[in-house]
This record gives structure tokens, sequence and C-alpha cells, in this order.
């Protein structure tokens, strides 16, 4: 992995030669970036579907509840994703506040852009979905184009993070399309959309590990079958019972999630368990560090 701006690579002690008064050679690199994603733990996937259940509840209460309406709702959502993007770009590393605040904000976003077509410009859920999975199959096209690569494991450049979050922005608007459409129009039913979606991730689950099913594939693939499932989830506990939900209101799922996600995010940055490691037998030093040794060989 990359290391971030500010320091320099160097070999580990065990494997440091004795220390010369020359300074350091010109084969020494600094690196840019550390990933700029978190390593995909079960955290990673429980935020993630929790972020996505806020997404489809936060939007119908600011829009609904709050009666913003979706239109202007969207727009003042984008304007607080494009300044948290901001920051999350300006980060040289995995900072997991902008991280996952980025998350939840293109989930609310995602979500407005799909009902702003259906609601207000009337067109079909069949339309959305399948222009929004165009647009998802486009994104990964160029991407490998220009990068060779699909992995989130490689987050180190602007341009990676730049198709990254483009991706994931799709991903929502994919997954509020179909879910809606599956369980609103189809008449399934946000339960029984909820245990296909699950299901879904479930055989993905079992493909990578017992048929070797491609990593980057499989992530991706269940990547965009949580948006719909934490859609279905979300539309289930706040609807009312006469439209098959558990009927506790969008302020309530979205304070109850949100408050989950708050406090998974602050155990995430206390421990960094999610961080992405150093390479192998490379540590991390401080440019200041550096610099130090730099003007102490001078003066031997």
């Amino acid at each position: 992995m990359n290391e971030a701006p500010g320091v320099k690579r160097r070999p580990s002690a065990q494997n440091q030669p004795m220390a010369s008064a020359s300074a350091p050679s010109s084969s020494e690199t600094v690196r840019r970036m550390l990933n700029k994603v978190p390593e995909v733990t079960i955290f990673f996937w429980i935020i993630k579907i929790l972020a996505t259940t806020v997404g489809e509840t936060a939007a119908d209460l600011l829009s609904e509840t709050l009666g913003l309406g979706e239109a202007y709702t969207g727009l003042v959502m984008a304007a607080v994703l494009l300044i948290v993007l901001y920051f999350q770009f300006k980060a040289r590393k995995y900072v997991p506040g902008y991280y996952w605040l980025a998350v939840v904000l293109l989930s609310v976003v995602g979500t407005l852009i799909s009902d702003n077509l259906v609601d207000n410009l009337g067109v079909p859920l069949t339309v959305t979905t399948t222009v929004f999975a165009i647009a998802l199959a486009v994104s990964f096209i160029l991407w490998y184009a220009y990068e060779k690569t699909l992995s989130i494991h490689t987050i180190f450049t602007t341009r990676r993070e730049t198709f990254y979050w483009l991706a994931i922005l799709f991903t929502f608007a994919l997954g509020t399309s179909g879910g809606d459409l599956l369980a609103e129009r189809l008449n399934w039913g946000y339960l029984n959309s909820a245990f296909l979606f699950a299901g879904g991730i479930a055989l993905i689950t079992v493909a990578y590990y017992r048929l070797k099913l491609n990593a980057v594939a499989a992530f991706w693939s269940a990547y965009i079958l949580t948006r719909p499932l934490g859609a279905s989830m979300g539309d289930l506990m706040s609807q009312p019972h006469d439209l098959g939900g558990l009927a506790l209101g969008t302020v309530g799922t979205s304070v109850l999630f949100l408050t989950a996600i708050l406090v998974l995010v602050v155990y995430l940055t206390k421990t960094g368990i999610d961080q992405s490691p150093a390479p192998d037998g490379v540590v991390l030093v401080p440019v200041e560090e550096v610099q130090s040794e730099r003007v102490s060989a001078r003066d031997v």
C-alpha cells in the first residue's frame, strides 16, 4: 500500500544496513497518499447497509415529512455532498469521518436523483433502472480502460478516486430505482424484496468462498445489492402498517441508523482496524525525521 504525504519509505530496522554519513540516495521515493478507502471488514458491510437505509429514510424525511420537496432537497444535499467530497479528496489517506459521511450523503443524493426522475418528471422505474445500470456499466468500463483495475485496494490517485465515487453514486441511484421497481411496481413488498436481495448477497458470498468468484466482481456485485436491501429495510421500518411497514416513521428510523453509524465510525477512528496496512518491510517515517537525519549526515 501507499504511504501518506509527508512520509518517506525506508527499509525496516531488521533489514537496514549500518547508517552512513551520506545523505539518503535518490532512489528513495515518497508516496503521495495511502489507499483512500477502508479495508473490507464486517464493519464495512454493516455501515454500508446502515448508510443505504439512511439514504432512503432521510431522503423521505427531508422531502416529505419536513415538506422541503424532492427537487429542493436534492439541490441542498448535493451542495453538502460536494463540500464533504472536497475534504475527502483533499485528505491524503482514509479518514473514517470523511469517507462514511460521503457515503451517507451519496446514498441520500442517489435516492433523490431517482425519486425526482420518477415522481417529478414521470420517468418510469423500468427506464430509470435501465439507465442507471447502463451508466454504472459505462463508469466501470471507463475506469478499467484508464486504470486496468477496478480494485478498491488501489484507490491512491485522484483519478481512481473520482471513478470510485462516481460508481458509488450510480450504485445508489440504481439500487433505489431497482428496489422500488421490485417492491412497489411489481408488488413484491418490502419484506419479500429485502429477503430477495439478502439472498442474492448470500449467493455471491458462497460463490466467492466456494467457487472462487473473482474478488473484484464479488465485491461490486454485493455492493450494488446492498443498496436495494438497505432501501427495502428502510421502507419496511418507516412505512405505515397499511403499506406493509412497521410504522417507525422516517424520523425514528433515520435517528436510529444514524446513531449506529456514528458509534461505529467513532470506534473505527479510535481503533484504526480498517486502515490499510503499510507494505511488508516498510516503515512509515515522518518527513521531519528524514530531514533531521539529512542535516545530521551533513554535519558528520
